[in-house]
């Protein structure tokens, strides 16, 4: 069952990841290995969330990197199946 309307995975990164450990942007950045331009991206939403920052979230706050994938894929197919009937897509069946 698809969620409607989830969340993007950086607003899960903000609220509860960041805010509660009291921690900048700049600080977990430096913790997770990349650059604040990088984190700052995915927290506003203007980036996703890729296989290798899922392992470095993982890693960091003891959590899988399946789920930050899966929550990544909800946002963006949630996105795309609004955009459904705009696809011009033709339906194929055996001859």
């Amino acid at each position: 069952m698809r969620m409607h309307n989830p969340p993007h995975p950086g607003e899960i990164i903000k609220t509860l990841c960041l805010e509660p450990l009291g921690l900048t942007v700049t600080q977990a950045a430096a913790a997770l290995g990349v650059s604040r331009k990088t984190l700052s991206a995915i927290l506003n939403g203007r980036a996703g969330v890729s296989p290798e920052m899922a392992v470095r979230l993982s890693i960091a706050f003891g959590t899988s990197s399946e789920s930050w994938l899966n929550q990544q894929t909800q946002y963006d197919l949630w996105h795309a199946e609004r955009r459904r009937k705009q696809l011009r897509v033709a339906k194929l069946a055996p001859a």
